[in-house]
């Protein structure tokens, strides 16, 4: 059976059944960061699957997010032993991302206990301890009554709920150190390969801070993100109005008929209006506000959030203008490219940033301005309306980098209120498995921009890694800066 390998072209013969662990160590020199899997003719496969046809190799390390997401899985079960080793009477919550790291949080008979600072360090030790056994993940395919047994007897009844609604007759499952579970996803080979890390201590519980794309190599800079988290615990709460805690209570509401799923729905939008009803009291409140910034990661909802602050502030006897920061994109051929080449979109400098703020100052002063149109389709910034405002009216703006200085710099920070709009996705899997903002926010992009901008699904997908490395640059430092937070 032949394998060749993409990055040196070599080409080797291995037996039928053989995988790429032997290989790992003489391609490692080709990456910066640690190997942690592969992919095989295009397909993801872990390094310990045994491989039956001839295909062509490139391995995978923790500059790409499929890497520090498999990297991330071996982590989690490594965790989830240290805990049942150190505290068998407590389960594992892994709740949401917190800047660098996923924030965690125990329980017991479904109460959350904090633990002591040293009980952490304790728990860290362990982890290490398992990683420098070195012990293997193997993964095993069970007929479902046999992994529902296992679920079982380990207390892992949401687990049980979630695989009811599977029509697949068996489950894969993972086995370390005589522990189960089920992970969403590829996994490394054993406990080795996830050797940075570190805990430290949050609210209620604790961050697993981890490598990303960003610090492949090494643990990212830890910094608290209050606002941030605080709009989490937010949401998790109203997860409780609505009697959701997993994926499997969403599959019984929608068992239940369509009477119960508009009833969910209907709850659902009346704790976003009152949520943004909050915000137009808070804006109405601040006598001077004359702009309201509107930012968030790409396709968060900011349009949409806009439209509808624009409704709750009018109930509030203001006047809203809405000003598109897309309007004021440079022509394709002026746009930014990045280190590949491609256009960069998502760089403060693809905006005319000058334009916008001499816009803004003029419409302050009670001046007539034109606002440009950008069609996106042919790449040009076209005439647009013409514009005047009251000295009693608010202008909202929105687009990723609203909460960014420079974009606004010549505005005085008193007359603006920042906020900061993303798509977060509270609902996971069940207690182990979560459900990436990033991916809801990657399938909403797809529709919006086949929909609006021409670009095909191939397209938006070739351009996300971009997409997400701008993110990283451009808007995700500044979300401290809002004045307040909303879950879209």
């Amino acid at each position: 059976m032949k394998i060749s390998f993409i990055e040196d072209g070599k080409e080797v013969i291995v037996k039928k059944g053989e995988n790429l662990l032997p290989f790992v160590k003489r391609y490692q020199k080709f990456h910066s960061s640690k190997i942690v899997a592969a992919r095989f003719n295009n397909f993801i496969v872990e390094l310990f699957r045994p491989l039956d046809i001839n295909g062509k190799v490139r391995f995978i390390d923790l500059s790409e997010q499929d890497g520090v997401r498999i990297y991330q899985r071996g982590l989690l079960f490594v965790l989830k032993i240290a805990i049942k080793k150190k505290f068998p009477d407590l389960k594992l919550h892994v709740l949401h991302s917190l800047g660098k790291g996923l924030y965690c949080e125990v329980s017991k008979d479904g109460k959350t206990i904090k633990l002591a600072e040293n009980e952490i360090k304790d728990l860290e030790k362990e982890m290490r301890s398992i990683v420098e056994k070195d012990e293997k993940f193997e993964k095993i395919t069970l007929y479902k009554y046999q992994a529902f047994e296992i679920f079982k007897k380990e207390g892992m009844k949401e687990k049980i709920n979630l695989f009811r609604y599977r029509k697949k007759k068996t489950i894969k499952l993972y086995k370390c150190e005589g522990f189960y579970d089920y992970l969403y996803g590829y996994m490394p080979p054993s406990t080795g390969y996830v050797d940075i890390f570190a805990l430290r201590p949050y609210d209620q519980g604790f961050v697993l801070v981890h490598p990303d794309t960003t610090c492949p190599d090494r643990l990212p800079a830890y910094k608290e993100l209050p606002k941030f988290s605080a709009i989490f615990l937010e949401y998790a709460r109203w997860l409780k109005i609505m009697d959701i805690e997993y994926v499997y209570d969403l599959n019984e509401i929608i068992t239940k008929g369509e009477r119960a799923v508009a009833s969910l729905i209907l709850l659902a939008e009346s704790l976003h209006e009152n949520k943004i009803s909050q915000i137009a009291n808070d804006i109405a409140r601040r006598k001077g506000t004359r702009l309201v910034l509107i930012a968030g990661p790409s396709s968060s909802g900011k349009t949409t959030f806009a439209k509808r602050l624009s409704v709750q502030l009018m109930v509030n006897g203001l006047r809203p203008v809405a000003i598109s920061l897309d309007d004021y994109f440079l022509d394709r051929e002026k746009t930014p490219r990045d280190e590949s080449g491609n256009y960069d979109f998502d760089s403060l400098e693809a905006l005319d940033v000058d334009l916008f703020n001499r816009n803004l100052l003029d419409l302050f002063e009670g001046k007539e301005v034109e606002i440009p149109r950008y069609d996106f389709k042919i790449g040009k910034r076209m005439k647009g309306r013409r514009l005047r405002i009251d000295k009693d009216q608010i202008v909202i703006v929105e687009g990723i980098h609203g909460l960014n200085e420079k974009l606004t710099e010549m505005i005085p920070r008193e007359l603006k209120y920042k906020i900061y709009v993303s798509a977060l996705t509270q609902l996971n899997l069940d207690n182990l498995n979560r459900i990436p903002t990033t991916d809801t926010r990657l399938i909403r992009r797809i529709v919006r921009d086949n929909k609006f901008r021409g670009y095909s699904a191939y397209e938006t997908i070739k351009m996300w890694p971009n997409v997400r490395r701008g993110e990283e640059r451009n808007i995700f430092p500044y979300q401290e800066e809002a004045d307040v937070m909303f879950n879209s």
